[in-house]
């Protein structure tokens, strides 16, 4: 028999151990199925939760915007020149312009239930209202370049007056600034929980496969003095921490179905249209991914880990 027949003979030998002490230990092996499912359902919860936190944090990027407010005598040439400037910023995501009547017929509407308001407005007689542009940043933090950039531009009309009435960003400062805060803060937390879970899970796996290592050390130390070698020790006990992630990891994904159904219209409604169960399914195949490949990849270490420090091979 050649190395490569050897070795394949040796493969298939412990494979076959591995399925035999899968079976034969089948109360310690549901356990420890058991266990490793609450691993990967953590590792499924981590993966919703950083979904719901990407969802959260962009709806309040959204939500943020600054405003150039223009004299009623500004142009729409100069308006339009300046919005071309804006646009042409790495910092701009988007520039819309909104025109004095548009303005002034969203003042109206805002103002419906206020007569007195109404009513000093036709006594005017005309439009006091200027165009606005309506400026929205790539991230929040770029606000204050974009602001500085509008101060620093030539926004002169004829007769040096400024064609720019208000620019609301500065009004707005400390809100924005605020919420720059808690959107670093809450990437930095949910890298943190993230990294704390994974540990946390890795040792509860870790722990559980311990146990049944520990069971078989009879096992192991005639297979030590007969000469076998720590790798062909070592095989069985990875091809089971391997089916404990495969078996495990299905099952995590059959009662995500349920459980992200149920919870469908609830986050749904509390998180304003981020429905948890539609989620699951448009990425189902990325999920699976990162179930099936953390359970097998978290048995096999376990595994590794277990057997050489505790059992000293």
């Amino acid at each position: 028999m050649n190395s490569k027949e050897l070795f394949w003979t040796k493969l298939k030998r412990v494979i076959r151990t591995g399925f035999f002490n899968f079976w034969r230990n089948g109360t310690v092996s549901l356990a420890s199925v058991l266990v490793m499912m609450v691993t990967l359902i953590v590792i499924g919860l981590i993966s919703f939760s950083g979904a719901i936190l990407d969802t959260t944090l962009a709806q309040l990027r959204d939500k943020i915007d600054i405003h150039v407010t223009f004299v009623p005598g500004a142009t729409e040439g100069e308006i339009f020149e300046i919005k071309q400037n804006l646009e042409s910023l790495p910092e701009v995501l988007l520039v819309t312009y909104t025109s004095r009547e548009e303005a002034l017929a969203i003042f109206k509407e805002n103002n419906a239930n206020e007569p007195s308001v109404l009513a000093a407005l036709d006594e005017l007689g005309e439009n006091p209202l200027g165009a606005i542009l309506n400026i929205k940043a790539r991230d929040p933090s770029q606000y204050a370049s974009v602001a500085e950039f509008l101060e620093s531009v030539n926004t002169l009309s004829e007769g040096s007056i400024s064609i720019i009435d208000r620019i609301n960003y500065f009004q707005n400062k400390v809100a924005i600034d605020k919420l720059t805060s808690i959107i670093a803060t809450a990437d930095r937390l949910g890298f943190v929980l993230t990294i704390f879970l994974a540990v946390i899970s890795m040792l509860i796996s870790f722990n559980t496969i311990r146990l049944t290592i520990y069971i078989a050390k009879d096992e192991i130390s005639v297979m030590r003095l007969v000469g076998a070698s720590t790798t062909y020790i070592q095989g069985p006990f990875v091809v089971v921490g391997v089916i404990y992630g495969i078996i495990a990891g299905l099952l995590t994904l059959i009662i995500f179905l349920p459980i992200t159904y149920w919870l469908g219209i609830a986050t749904e409604e509390f998180f304003d249209s981020f429905n948890i169960f539609s989620y699951y399914l448009r990425h189902i195949l990325e999920i699976t991914f990162i179930i099936m490949v953390s359970g097998v990849l978290i048995g096999a270490a376990s595994s590794l880990l277990a057997i050489r420090k505790y059992l000293k091979v």
